[in-house]
Parts: structure tokens; sequence; C-alpha cells
């Protein structure tokens, strides 16, 4: 069998597999595809990919869900704490 370059282990394709699965359940699947990915893969390109494989699947699905979310650009940290968070005299 082949090696798939864009689901490695087949685990994206075996969620659409299952039934009855939660998003749950995808988050944890997706992370796991996630973290077998090649440092310097471009993810927003394989994460297209995929949902361009799975176009005919249901698109309630929550895998589809879970790719679209992970397309969405990461909001910028801001600082929380630390000393110019609190009240100081002049």
């Amino acid at each position: 069998m082949a090696k798939d370059a864009l689901d490695p282990t087949g685990v994206i394709a075996e969620s659409f597999k299952i039934e009855g699965i939660g998003p749950e359940d995808c988050r944890g699947i997706f992370l796991d595809w996630a973290l077998k990915m090649p440092v310097d893969a471009d993810n927003a390109a394989l994460i297209g990919q995929l949902l361009a494989r799975h176009a005919n699947e249901p698109q309630d699905h929550p895998m589809i869900a879970v790719l679209k979310d992970a397309l969405q650009p990461m909001d910028r940290p801001r600082r929380r704490g630390g000393y110019r968070s609190r009240p100081r005299e002049n």
C-alpha cells in the first residue's frame, strides 16, 4: 500500500467512517494528524487539500468543522499580567 503524504496514517479519512463521532474526537484525531506532519510543512495548504479531498463528505460532519476551524487565523497573544498590568503611583 502506497503511503499517502497528505494523511500518512489515514486518521483523517478514518474519522469520516466512524458513526456518531463527535467534535471532541475529531479534534483529538486532528491533533494526532498535525503532530505527525513535518515541522516545515505548510499546514494551511495541507488542510485545504484535505478539505478538497473530502468535499463529498457531509458538510455537517464534525471533522469538516475542525478542518475549517484550523484554517482560521489565530489571535495575536496579548499580555495579561506582569508589572505593566498593575496600577502604579506616579
